[in-house]
């Protein structure tokens, strides 16, 4: 299945597009190690504790970035998500463009009602912004589409990382 916007792409990135619908999965070599740290962040974000929940991502990104043997990114958590008439940002991943490492930022707080990020809202939020990172550098794609697989992916670590729902 494509994504609408699948037609307005170039033959390059329709190229990339496929590579990544057909990538459903990653698997995570240490994921016991890590499910610690989802588990304490609903009650570090029911805490409001910003710093907490900025250290507990970033140590999820720490573990899976190495686990993967892929470069580390830096987790920047923010106060009320951006919002436009075009709707509220959730997260966004930027490349390294100069810096050591690429940036994933994330907001606590949604826009309208300045309220806390429900808790798979706010993982999922990140694992999808990590999942931008990994296709670069784990699955060497020229480039980080929404893709049907994409979200696959995103989901997949989720159910790993948090696997009682």
């Amino acid at each position: 299945m494509v994504f609408a916007y699948y037609h307005r792409l170039s033959a390059a990135q329709k190229r990339v597009y496929r590579q990544s619908d057909e990538i459903g999965t990653v698997a995570l070599p240490q994921v016991t190690e890590l499910r610690p740290l989802v588990a304490a962040l609903p009650q570090a974000l029911r805490a409001e504790n910003r710093q907490l929940v900025e250290r507990i991502c970033q140590q999820l990104a720490d573990g899976i970035t190495s686990g993967l043997h892929v470069s580390r990114v830096r987790i920047e958590l923010l106060a009320v998500r951006p919002a436009d008439d075009w709707g509220e940002l959730h997260g966004l991943y930027t490349t390294t463009y100069g810096r050591q490492r690429a940036l994933i930022q994330l907001w606590m707080r949604t826009a309208h009602h300045k309220r806390i990020v429900a808790f798979k809202t706010f993982v999922r939020t990140l694992l999808h912004e990590l999942c931008h990172h990994l296709d670069y550098e784990l699955l060497g794609l020229a480039d980080s589409l929404h893709t049907e697989g994409f979200y696959k992916r995103v989901s997949d670590l989720f159910h790993q990382l948090a696997p009682v729902e």
